[in-house]
């Protein structure tokens, strides 16, 4: 019974010793650092770099997991961070926000419904619509003009999102298409 109740005892301090050592957890100091749209657009002004904008919902399932095992990993973190300014907007928000000098807002937002489905914000439209379609999660890669390069929807590892982030975040874009730069890419991480 004694060995029972030491084990016990220690397993929480293993159990955090193996959690510490992963080599893909975040610390708060290499977390993905997000700006508001307003801000991503002055930083933009002053020091170009694209954009990566997360368009989530509160109540929308992959888009934690995204949080929880994408944008949680180190090595995206490090990336977005030194190739992007990183948004993180709420696709139903009620806030309204300023994009390209253009007052957006939600005007369907219900504020006694924050916790389920609300209106979709007009911010959502103009930047993450797919053939006329909005799903959730979708990242969206803007220009340092705020010209929308691609919207990509759906939930992605971090070995499935590291092509995209190396092919809008390098550059890339700007020389071949995807499909060409796909011929050639050699991905840095694996699967941890």
């Amino acid at each position: 019974m004694r060995t029972l109740l030491f084990c016990l005892a220690l397993a929480p301090l293993v159990l955090s010793a193996q959690t510490a050592t992963k080599p893909t957890t975040t610390t708060a100091a290499k977390a993905i650092k997000w700006v508001t749209i307003e801000e991503a657009q002055a930083l933009a002004k002053k020091v170009p770099k694209p954009l990566f904008v997360d368009v989530y919902t509160s109540w929308c399932g992959p888009c934690k997991m995204l949080d929880r095992n994408t944008f949680s990993d180190a090595r995206v973190a490090e990336f977005v961070n030194k190739n992007f300014y990183a948004v993180k907007f709420n696709a139903e928000s009620g806030d309204p926000v300023t994009f390209k000098g253009q007052k957006l807002e939600n005007p369907d937002f219900n504020p006694a419904n924050t916790g389920g489905r609300n209106g979709t914000h007009h911010l959502t439209y103009a930047i993450a619509n797919v053939n006329g379609r909005i799903a959730y999660p979708t990242v969206v890669y803007l220009d340092s003009e705020m010209n929308v390069l691609a919207p990509v929807q759906g939930y992605m590892t971090p070995d499935q999102i590291e092509p995209i982030l190396t092919y809008f975040g390098e550059g890339h874009y700007k020389t071949k298409d995807y499909q060409a730069f796909m011929g050639t890419f050699k991905g840095h991480w694996t699967a941890p």
